[in-house]
């Protein structure tokens, strides 16, 4: 058990820094009416931990607010359950996130709950999503389009009443040379094509001056471990 954690940690360490967009942070539960969730996320993406709280706006619904401080991290969303039966639910996520890279997420969560799950004993909710990533006006200004569009996929887990991670990768797929572009479409004898390809992919840097920018891979990694401090007292009717 101490060696698996130390293992994410020293990931964690490896990669911190490193991200400069910011993600939603998920609550593994039906939404309730009138209800308010509360916790912190740590993650690669923001090195100080942010605080976020979820409100139930109905039996389908919660919107979500965090706060980071700077204010890198901070952002909204809002939740829809879809698709309800048993142990399984689907939820679509929508999202802006204020960061070095600010971006707009749009995600597809799929929840699943083990047999015993309860309300007050929520160990092994596990939930994959798809999402995509919209970043309009990234921090490196390359002449012709400052926006990056990233797809990719995530899955996590919650642990225990206090704790869940999540982990994700999202890719811009034109910040990759012709050489890994994997598509029946191209002619890899065809030099034109190869050229004109090489040319537009010099547009989208990794990195400029060893900071990483809005096409770089380590931005479209994701890593969050999430701390939850329950619901807050109802107000009274």
């Amino acid at each position: 058990m101490m060696k698996r954690n130390l293992i994410i940690f020293l990931i964690a360490i490896i990669l911190w820094g490193f991200g400069c967009a910011s993600h939603p942070p998920v609550f593994p539960q039906m939404p309730e009416k009138g209800e308010t969730n509360m916790g912190f996320t740590f993650s690669v993406e923001n090195v100080i931990p942010v605080i976020w709280a979820r409100h139930g706006l109905g039996q389908y619904t919660d919107l979500g607010i965090r706060v980071g401080i700077p204010l890198s991290g901070t952002g909204i969303d809002l939740n829809r359950v879809l698709f309800k039966r048993d142990r399984k639910w689907d939820v679509f996520n929508v999202a802006y996130n204020l960061a070095p890279n600010s971006s707009f997420d749009f995600t597809y969560y799929k929840f699943k709950g083990a047999k015993q799950i309860t309300k007050k004993n929520p160990f092994g909710v596990a939930w994959t999503g798809y999402r995509c990533m919209l970043i309009p006006n990234g921090s490196y200004d390359n002449g012709a389009n400052r926006s990056s569009i990233r797809f990719g996929m995530l899955y996590g887990r919650r642990l225990s009443t206090k704790w869940g991670f999540e982990v994700g990768y999202f890719h811009d797929f034109r910040s990759m040379p012709f050489s890994k572009v994997m598509t029946s479409n191209w002619d890899p004898s065809d030099t034109t094509m190869v050229k004109e390809y090489d040319s537009s992919y010099k547009n989208y840097p990794h990195k400029v001056e060893g900071w990483p920018t809005q096409f770089s891979r380590s931005t479209g990694f994701s890593l969050q471990f999430f701390m939850y401090l329950g619901p807050t007292k109802k107000k009274k009717k």
